[in-house]
């Protein structure tokens, strides 16, 4: 008698995936599938997915790190199953996260003495850095208003309108008041007498940015210490200042040394810093340091016992990986202040070689500062054909990802491109660069412009009679046209 046996597909070993059934239907996307898939299978199913993603090297909208030495890699990949949290068990891990907090206070001469230990955490990155920060100013100013018998259910803190987004989820999620200094054409960052000026009883900090997110620039925080003190002399007050070097705070200590920013003014009580920007370590890292042990109210700090010791936190979540924690260490005693300054210099060179190449071409104004991070943040002399929109959106044709973004109010008329110069954006990168800009603006310059299109087209429609317009209201007009046909498009621009 003859045995036979049908074999199914699903008992066929997998010789090659392009050959199975598991890449004839879709992807899961709302439920969980009920059968099991081969490894393999799951890998070239995601792996093709991701292919469609931009190179991260070719991001030039984003701060963030994109490349490390391949030691520092195999370091993150062999703890990247430590959970930071478990302290008693990785004590090591922890004394590492100790280090990068005593040498990054020390970076930014917190006023520590020899063998002084400093007072700081690390965090996700920044926006939780800041939410620390925000949370122990409030605190301080809420006991200082109770000990008064004062009212303390309005607190403010005072910001440019050029702060990035975490400012503005601090204030909605703990319901503190943002008043926000406007900006004005020309002038981008936030202006300390104006800052000064509302700062009133209820203001919990005044929050000076070191590195602005839209062009860079360094505000002015000696001037605005300068003028803080003397307004808490004339009032009374006693109001703080904390800094937000998410992006400059790696930068000004090596490329601005004599610049006085941070701990050395004596209404710095914290300081807010991203590792995983020009700290030159992968996304995921953070670090908050405060002036001394009395700016951190121990009561926001929490101990716990249940996982074999007492164990001091001050975070807004719990669980996270040690990976991060480790590789800013690495970076850290790897570079040194030498490797880190050699590193600062050349993205500072090469961002003068984009910004002379782009002036080059002579359709170009330049926004950002020299003076601040390696930026170049530039807007079309004559937008009324083609916008910055459209040049960022062809630039992605070839790998570029080069944001467009309207400033915030008083000069959202102002549309800028910019370039965030990282530490593996070569010059070789940034020639490269010019050479596909000055490509893109030849192609546009043959295309008829879209937008005059469609304004003609809506004016015909409506039949408005023709009005000659100033400068300022054709560029507000090709804006706001080009911003509504990225929104039918379902298509954002972001600013990291």
């Amino acid at each position: 008698m003859v045995l036979s046996k049908i074999v199914t597909r699903t008992d066929t070993p997998i010789d090659c995936t392009f050959a199975s059934r598991y890449v004839q239907t879709a992807p899961p996307k709302y439920k969980m599938p009920e059968n099991s898939i081969p490894k393999e299978a799951a890998y070239q199913i995601i792996n093709d997915e991701l292919m469609l993603d931009g190179n991260p090297r070719l991001n030039l909208a984003s701060f963030v790190t994109t490349w490390m030495e391949p030691e520092c890699d195999k370091l993150i990949m062999d703890s990247i199953n430590k959970n930071y949290v478990d302290m008693d068990e990785y004590p090591v891990t922890t004394e590492l996260q100790n280090r990068c907090v005593n040498m990054i206070a020390n970076l930014f001469n917190a006023p520590l003495g020899d063998g002084d230990t400093a007072v700081g955490v690390g965090t996700v990155g920044s926006s939780e850095a800041i939410m620390l920060a925000g949370l122990a100013f409030k605190r301080k100013w809420q006991n200082k208003m109770k000990q008064l018998g004062k009212p303390c259910d309005k607190p403010n803190i005072v910001t440019g309108a050029n702060v990035q987004v975490c400012w503005e989820k601090f204030a909605r999620y703990f319901e503190v008041e943002l008043k926000e200094v406007k900006l004005s054409e020309g002038y981008y960052v936030m202006d300390p007498e104006k800052a000064v000026e509302m700062v009133d009883e209820n203001t919990i900090c005044v929050a000076a940015i070191l590195g602005s997110t839209l062009n860079g620039e360094f505000e002015d925080v000696k001037r605005l210490n300068d003028l803080l003190v003397e307004k808490n002399k004339e009032t009374g007050w006693d109001t703080p200042i904390h800094v937000d070097a998410a992006s400059g705070g790696f930068i000004a200590p090596f490329l601005y040394p004599e610049l006085e920013w941070d701990f050395r003014l004596p209404l710095v009580k914290s300081i807010n810093v991203s590792g995983h920007k020009y700290g030159l370590v992968y996304a995921g890292i953070g670090w908050v340091i405060w002036r001394n042990k009395e700016d951190l109210p121990e009561e926001l700090i929490f101990h716990i016992n249940y996982l074999g010791a007492d164990q001091p936190t001050f975070t807004l979540n719990f669980s996270k990986g040690s990976s991060q924690i480790i590789a800013q260490y690495y970076q850290l005693i790897r570079l040194g202040f030498e490797g880190y300054r050699n590193i600062m210099e050349n993205c500072q060179e090469n961002a003068l070689v984009l910004k002379a190449g782009l002036e080059k071409t002579g359709r170009f104004n330049i926004v950002s500062k020299d003076e601040g991070v390696p930026l170049v943040a530039f807007s079309l002399k004559d937008n009324s054909r083609h916008t910055e929109f459209e040049v960022s959106d062809m630039l992605r044709r070839s790998g570029w990802i080069v944001p467009a973004y309207t400033m915030p109010p008083n000069a959202q008329h102002v549309t800028v491109l910019r370039v965030v110069i990282r530490e593996d954006f070569s010059r070789t990168l940034a020639e490269r660069l010019v050479n596909d800009i000055e490509k893109v603006l030849v192609e546009l310059d043959s295309f008829p412009s879209k937008i005059t299109q469609k304004l003609i087209a809506t004016e015909e429609e409506h039949h408005k009679a023709v009005v000659k317009k100033t400068a300022i209201e054709v560029q507000r007009e090709v804006t706001n046209a080009w911003r509504k046909m990225i929104a039918d498009r379902k298509k954002t621009n972001g600013v990291c």
